[in-house]
């Protein structure tokens, strides 16, 4: 089928299938292989919290030739690879999109359970004998989840070779045999998809050429992080297993003996915060990560990590909670912890990307900022990031800078080394055990200026742990905030962190389409707040909008502390990312009581 000239192409596909279907495989191929074609490529996987063999799974893949930032509410594909999951879903596929799905049954079903039943006159059903195009060339059914790849390839089009290429790197540590009989069988499906005669809309015009600075690589939030982490120098990694956050030290587990440095993994999350903390006292670079519940466990070592001014890094990828609450599901929920979760006056620096590429820009700053300015830095992420796949363009050249320590420099034979020394800058000089003629102690109680306990000295020194973080908003290289949209005066403001900016940007976006002044601001850097960008966006607001996954608007409540602010406050709790079309819907409501307090004041 032609396609369109000058059409941009923005096609969303799900894939829906039970736990073994080889769903998450399925949309792993795709959303690989469209990025290896040069297209913008959005992804996230859902997985259930069952064992193996039971709950369901769903990939959903956004393929676009533009820029975006978010998925879209509605997709214009489904693939079912089990009706009895795909089934609720079928409302989330557009109007006159397609339903691909499996019409041969091996058996009988009762009445109601083919998905073919709850499609509404607007879809277009595509029936296809996935088993059956699996076990013409592999004599089983295994491949079936490749066939469906393959068939949704063939029907729109899509270029063989970088499936090909994926599916053979899939297989590579498998037998040549196997590799090959799921490449036959992706050609089968694909010749099979080629044939079919296609109604929807749904068309791939060849990506644009951009031009190249690095290595464009489709990657995890949690990829990211480990990659920053081992660009930036990262010599020991201690953590314990918790979702979210375990693919982070599954992959540094792998990746870190083979650069000669080393992981542990801990009994415990206290283990685990303990030894990063007395690694980061020794002058290695270290690191640890975990999700909500272990967060709580680290929270006293975090209090001393911030009295002893050790640098030391925490990855914290956030999920339903409280306690074990939802761990498979999303939430932007441990904001309050991460920025106030420690006995006594702790400020740390806190960190949240708001996107893949960002992941992996604040996992290397990060171990810069803990070193500069000699405390612990917490990066904030939640499983929607974690688990989001985008294409990533990674620059060529490291970064990072591989020792932001103060040195402590020559020191006169009659002069004593204090390592908690009171500076102008508030940062004092850092010498790590072992160095010569720098002998320190190092305590969690309040201490002077060579490090042994004193109560009186704890005004100063509290004024020290808290006067040398003001310079973090200043930091080069990395973005503490950003504002996007209209400049100056707006009718509506969007305030967001994490991983809901993306469904920001994309409202933001929509608004203005329609006539409504309107800008948006991330905000990476939570703990200090850079509040100089901040007010100078809320004195251009009219209204202001804080959209965020939690109960009860967490980030909104930092912000109202911070400025005095009022804010209006779009807080879900669903367990999945912000719906577009929520935000833009409030947008449009506060757009409009703007207009209606204008009329009344004329």
């Amino acid at each position: 089928m032609a396609k369109i000239l000058n059409k941009a192409t923005d096609i969303q596909i799900a894939v829906c299938g039970s736990a073994g279907d080889g769903t998450i495989a399925a949309g792993d191929i795709l959303k690989r292989a469209m990025a290896m074609a040069g297209y913008n490529v959005i992804a996230f996987d859902v997985y259930p919290p069952e064992i193996r063999g039971f709950g369901k799974c769903i990939s959903r893949v956004r393929v676009t030739s533009e820029q975006a930032f978010s998925l879209k509410p509605q997709s214009d594909v489904l693939i079912s690879l089990d009706d009895s999951h795909a089934i609720p879903h079928v409302g989330e596929v557009k109007n006159f999109g397609a339903v691909i799905y499996e019409d041969t049954p091996v058996s009988m079903m009762p009445e109601g359970s083919h998905i073919s039943g709850h499609l509404s006159s607007s879809h277009l059903p595509y029936g296809v004998s996935f088993r059956e195009l699996s076990e013409r060339v592999t004599s089983s059914a295994r491949s079936r989840n490749i066939a469906a790849v393959g068939y949704l390839a063939g029907l729109y089009d899509m270029p063989r070779d970088v499936f090909y290429a994926v599916i053979s790197n899939k297989f590579k540590t498998k037998p040549s045999a196997l590799t090959k009989i799921n490449i036959e069988a992706f050609d089968v499906a694909y010749q099979v998809g080629q044939d079919t005669f296609r109604l929807d809309d749904g068309y791939l015009n060849p990506p644009p050429k951009k031009a190249s600075k690095g290595d464009l690589v489709m990657m995890s939030g949690n990829g990211a992080i480990a990659k920053g982490c081992m660009d930036a120098g990262l010599d020991t990694f201690f953590g314990y297993p918790i979702t979210p956050a375990t693919t982070i030290m599954e992959r540094l587990a792998s990746d870190l003996p083979a650069h000669g440095k080393r992981m542990l993994q801990s009994e415990d999350e206290i283990s685990a915060i303990s030894a990063a903390i007395g690694a980061g006292y020794a002058g290695a670079r270290a690191a640890t990560a975990t999700s909500g519940p272990g967060f709580a466990l680290m929270s006293e070592m975090m209090g001393l990590g911030t009295m002893a001014e050790v640098p030391v890094v925490i990855f914290v990828s956030q999920r339903g909670g409280p306690s074990t609450g939802m761990p498979t599901k999303t939430e932007q929920s441990d904001l309050n912890i991460a920025v106030f979760g420690a006995a006594g006056d702790g400020q740390r620096i806190v960190l949240a990307p708001t996107n893949v590429e960002g992941c992996y820009k604040c996992a290397g700053k990060a171990f810069e900022l803990a070193e500069r300015f000699q405390t612990p830095v917490v990066v904030l992420l939640d499983l929607y990031l974690s688990n989001r796949y985008e294409a990533v363009e990674f620059p060529d050249k490291n970064p990072f800078k591989a020792n932001c320590s103060k040195p402590v420099g020559k020191l006169r034979k009659d002069q004593p080394y204090h390592r908690f020394a009171l500076t102008k800058d508030f940062i004092s000089p850092r010498a790590v055990p072992g160095d010569k003629n720098h002998r320190h102690t190092v305590t969690g109680l309040e201490h002077n200026e060579n490090g042994r306990p004193s109560d009186d000295a704890h005004p100063k020194m509290s004024q020290k742990r808290h006067e040398k973080l003001l310079p973090v908003v200043r930091y080069p290289d990395i973005t503490m905030s950003k504002r996007f949209g209209d400049k100056g005066k707006v009718d509506v403001a969007l305030i967001g962190w994490g991983s809901t900016f993306g469904e920001i940007l994309e409202a933001m976006i929509a608004a203005r389409k329609e006539g409504i002044r309107c800008s948006a601001m991330k905000v990476v850097l939570l703990s200090p707040l850079p509040m100089e960008p901040i007010n100078a966006l809320l004195a251009d607001s009219a209204e202001v909008l804080v959209p965020e996954l939690n109960y009860e608007g967490q980030f909104a409540n930092l912000l109202t502390g911070a400025t005095g602010r009022a804010v209006t406050r779009l807080n879900r709790v669903h367990g999945a990312p912000m719906h577009v079309e929520d935000i833009l819907e409030e947008i449009r409501r506060l757009a409009s009581r703007k207009k209606g307090r204008r009329k009344l004041a004329s």
